[in-house]
């Protein structure tokens, strides 16, 4: 009877050592090592490797190597698209984490049944055929060539895959699969590697794209060892607040694209609705005009939006007063403030703050200070803000309106959009056409703000 080996590996980041350890040497946690089960079959058949030998690879001078057109898989889902950088790429692995209900099975099994003329494989380790058939006719999507398999073992999937010969892979989830050349039980650290290495092989070397679901911890990263965010090509992060309806796709990392476009949907019965203009849920609808409501224009990737800014200001209940912010940063609110004390003499020390981004969402383009400050001075001077003016410029410590990028997609957006007016920097009108309907109020100062905005 051959021994049984084990080793430890950190819960953390992955890292082995062959025997516990307190602290973890690669990320620096403590307590993270957990004994697993590591014993191989000598015996272990290359998983479904296409016969590469007869083409060797051979070293190449970099001006040697030809470049081609890049043929993306189109996945009949513009969001998806945008944030992938134009599409699936044949041999790509694609990570897809989130919390649990937030939509992920939905959103991979509805991209799966809209890829018309493609053979889709969908590997469920976690529901069974009847579920995703109802999930399926949920959605309300004509049924495509799209095939269930309900399987965790790696080895009978890559026969399934072996026989179907399926153009695109869809893993659910990766956590839920186990291979038996490793003992340990399924969800463990080797297993998780085993198994995204076997399907990682497999995209490479049958350039065949393979998405797979991953879970995520309670800080919000993904699960299990790091070397899987290593090992994949694009991570993607669903996220979604459960008191709204929409959902936002966000690009962690992507080897063939940009990290900085998002994707956004709206949660409905019959599955998720590609939002493709998100004024619809940033912008709040009113009735009438309210102190503390700016508008903002900021950037997401190559994606103008204009969000709403809420502000309040009110005298401190307390000794001390009390700053909050939610998905603006709580330093950046302090400098605004402290700027606004100092260069235009309001005096908001001894007064509570509260700023909040409408519709949950987390900004951190600079762009919207100038949209924070005037909702600040509007709930201050208890003054309203017409709605039809929008913001688009930062604030320097000193007072000045500093220039921002890609000033011609904000001021088109605000345009599209029925705005009248847009307040900007100076330094950003030089670079301007002139044939534009909206008017551009073009300043160099904060003083300068107040007189055009609260005048």
């Amino acid at each position: 009877m051959a021994k049984i080996k084990t080793t430890f590996f950190c819960q953390n980041c992955g890292a082995d050592s062959p025997k516990w350890v307190g602290k973890c040497p690669s990320c620096g946690q403590w307590n993270t090592f957990v004994e697993e089960v590591v014993q191989k079959s000598s015996t272990k058949e290359q998983w479904l490797m296409p016969d590469l030998s007869a083409k060797p690879n051979a070293p190449k001078l970099i001006s040697e190597i030809e470049i081609g057109e890049q043929i993306r898989i189109d996945t009949h889902n513009q969001e998806l698209n945008r944030v992938l950088g134009g599409g699936l790429v044949p041999g790509s692995i694609v990570l897809l984490g989130g919390e649990p209900g937030i939509g992920k099975s939905t959103l991979l099994l509805q991209i799966a049944l809209q890829m018309k003329n493609l053979k889709v494989l969908y590997v469920s380790g976690e529901e069974s055929e009847h579920q995703i058939r109802m999930r399926a006719d949920r959605l309300n999507i004509k049924l495509s060539d799209t095939y269930i398999l309900t399987e965790t073992n790696t080895q009978k999937i890559a026969q399934s895959i072996k026989q179907l010969q399926p153009s695109v892979i869809i893993v659910d989830s990766i956590q839920t699969m186990h291979t038996e050349y490793v003992e340990s039980s399924a969800g463990s650290i080797s297993q998780i590697r085993e198994c995204a290495g076997e399907f990682h092989k497999y995209a490479k070397q049958s350039n065949t794209p393979v998405m797979l679901i991953g879970h995520i911890t309670k800080d919000g990263s993904l699960a299990g060892p790091k070397v899987l965010e290593h090992m994949v090509d694009t991570v993607l992060q669903f996220e979604g607040d459960r008191n709204y309806g929409y959902r936002i796709l966000r690009s962690v990392k992507n080897r063939f694209g940009s990290t900085s476009e998002l994707g956004i949907y709206e949660m409905q019965n019959t599955g998720l609705r590609q939002v493709s203009n998100p004024a619809e849920i940033l912008l709040s609808h009113r009735d009438q005009m309210l102190s503390g409501i700016a508008i903002g224009s900021t950037m997401e990737g190559l994606r103008p939006m204009l969000i709403e800014i809420q502000a309040l200001v009110s005298s401190a209940a307390y000794g001390t007063p009390q700053r909050s912010t939610t998905g603006f940063d709580g330093r950046r609110l302090n400098m605004l403030l402290a700027v606004l004390e100092k260069r235009a003499g309001f005096r908001l020390s001894a007064k509570d703050v509260f700023v909040n981004v409408a519709g949950g969402i987390k900004v951190d383009d600079p762009a919207i200070d100038l949209a924070v400050v005037c909702a600040i001075l509007s709930s201050n001077q208890d003054v309203e803000i017409n709605d039809k003016t929008c913001f688009a410029a930062e604030v320097g410590l000193s007072g000045e309106i500093r220039s921002v990028n890609r000033i011609e997609q904000r001021i088109a957006e605000a345009e599209k959009l029925g705005f009248e007016r847009i307040v900007i920097s100076k330094f950003n009108q030089k670079a301007l056409p002139k044939s534009l309907k909206i008017e551009i109020i073009a300043v160099n100062r904060i003083e300068e703000v107040l007189k055009h905005v609260f005048s």
